[in-house]
């Protein structure tokens, strides 16, 4: 399959003149089309910086950054506004705005997306909350569900509108055991359903199983990845 995402001698700093620190070096790395790759290594070695640049949320600074096509480098915050259209995103902490129900919060993924004004905004989130196991819960509130219901909630937010990449950080990081499994296998069923690429960043080790490949970040570099227990999984 081809790549979808592709970055080579990618580099990344945060701070200016003697407070610059650069926390990502030269990575190399491509991610093909209905990949499920996971991103795993110590904390602060920069997985997160750098799914943020593989998202379009961060600007690229130096060496290439190909996302769909596009090269990020120098690339406008309306071109990055675009491609992020194409992108789910689904977080540790759900970001579920807690003044709408689940449906709402679906829905909302929606209405940024024109192509999708025009038809049934409620029944297509509806439809997705049934998918992910919510079909008695459409109309409840975050507040009302647990934290396995709400990150099901926001893995329908980000699949709805059919990305072509997700990405996801830490998703079953405050789960327990049996939630962070059903949460995962969801997110595994419904992209390879729709024919997107994930890539999930995690410390989990119970969850490694459900990756095509494993990429090791160790202090801003990728690795060669160590032997990973699954057993847990």
């Amino acid at each position: 399959m081809s790549a979808i995402i592709t970055a080579h001698q990618l580099s990344h700093h945060f701070g200016e003149g003697q407070l610059q620190k650069q926390v990502l070096f030269d990575i190399d790395l491509e991610i093909r089309a209905g990949e499920i790759v996971i991103l795993t290594g110590p904390s602060g070695s920069g997985k997160t910086t750098l799914l943020t640049l593989l998202g379009g949320l961060r600007a690229a600074q130096s060496g290439s950054l190909t996302i769909l096509g596009q090269e990020i480098l120098g690339a406008s915050k309306q071109q990055l506004g675009k491609l992020r259209c194409n992108i789910g995103y689904i977080f540790q902490a759900h970001n579920l705005l807690s003044f709408l129900t689940a449906k709402q919060n679906v829905r909302m993924s929606l209405e940024l997306h024109d192509s999708f004004l025009e038809q049934d905004l409620d029944a297509i989130a509806s439809n997705m909350l049934t998918a992910v196991g919510l079909a008695d819960r459409i109309n409840y509130y975050p507040d009302a569900l647990s934290g396995g219901q709400r990150q099901r909630v926001a893995i329908a937010r980000a699949l709805v509108s059919h990305p072509k990449i997700i990405l996801a950080d830490e998703p079953t990081a405050a789960l327990d055991k049996k939630s962070g499994r059903d949460v995962v296998e969801i997110m595994q069923r419904l992209a390879q359903e729709q024919g997107c690429t994930i890539l999930l960043v995690t410390h989990d080790n119970r969850i490694l199983d459900i990756a095509d490949r494993i990429v090791y970040m160790e202090d801003g570099y990728l690795v060669p990845t160590p032997a990973l227990d699954v057993s847990a999984a």
